[in-house]
């Protein structure tokens, strides 16, 4: 089977159809909930406080639901129509921008705590027309220049993806670095043809290049039992708030209070203020 990012670009390959089959396949959902929590692992917020983050290329929200379970906020951005769409149906709880991000993001210096990318940085490397300024050198050091302006100082990226070779590696590296990341490559379960996963992980400030990679994982079978493990719990978890007629934790005034600040903090004009009222229980209208 071809590598999607061969076939064609991403808001092309995943229509309507192909995004809800990607969103409904199990598998999908498992490999994805893996290394979302991997990445949060390779990301090591501080335990207890409060984040915002950034999901690059969060397609449906598979992620973004995890992150929500996790108690972080966040903003996903992703280049495929049709995959926000079935975000947008599966009520995940993060803000949308349809967003390529070849072309650099536009978000103020310094919004975000951290970020983290799950199969999506391989699709940089294809160029999609002659023009120069769509080579892959010049949609990575666009994307990798802007990602860098909008983490805090000191904070961290974890990019999961797949490249075809160490040639690709070398590119992606060489040009993060440039625009001002420090970090590296980090590989889980390096034997292994199955389980193999490649992660750049990424440091803003800090210490820089002087921070200490985290080690890659080893042990297959150790992490298909867990990842198996682990993703029959929230399935669970996710069975259980579906009986009880609730997807969603239900929105408490501390939660609203903290949304509220953080969209003033990034410049919008339109917040309601704050209030007795502000996260009160209304009674039915009929």
């Amino acid at each position: 089977m071809s590598r999607p990012e061969l076939v064609a670009p991403p808001e092309i390959y995943y229509g309507d159809i192909e995004a809800k089959k990607y969103t409904n396949n199990s598998r999908i959902q498992q490999i994805q909930a893996d290394m979302t929590y991997r990445a949060l692992e390779l990301l090591n917020l501080p335990e207890g406080e409060p984040a915002f983050l950034l999901d690059i290329g969060c397609g449906s929200g598979l992620s973004g639901e995890i992150l929500d379970e996790e108690g972080y906020l966040w903003v996903g951005v992703d280049v495929a129509p049709s995959m926000l769409e079935v975000a947008l149906e599966r009520e995940v709880e993060g803000d949308l921008f349809l967003q390529d991000i070849g072309q650099g993001f536009g978000f103020r210096p310094g919004s975000f705590d951290g970020a983290i990318s799950i199969s999506v940085l391989q699709w940089l490397l294809n160029a999609e027309t002659s023009h120069p300024t769509s080579s892959p050198p010049h949609r990575l050091t666009r994307f990798f220049t802007t990602l860098h302006a909008a983490l805090k100082n000191p904070s961290r990226a974890i990019l999961q993806f797949y490249p075809t070779s160490d040639d690709q590696i070398q590119l992606i590296t060489s040009i993060a670095q440039k625009a001002g990341f420090g970090g590296g490559i980090v590989v889980d379960y390096p034997n292994s043809k199955k389980a193999r996963k490649v992660f750049l992980c990424l440091f803003v400030g800090g210490g820089g290049g002087q921070q200490q990679l985290p080690k890659g994982l080893e042990g297959e079978e150790d992490e298909e039992a867990e990842g198996r493990v682990q993703f029959e719990k929230r399935r669970e978890r996710l069975r259980a708030k579906e009986k009880g007629g609730k997807r969603k934790n239900p929105k408490d005034k501390d939660w609203i209070l903290k949304k509220k600040e953080l969209y003033r903090q990034r410049g919008k004009e339109d917040v309601p203020r704050d209030s007795k009222y502000t996260g009160r229980k209304r009674k039915p209208v009929f």
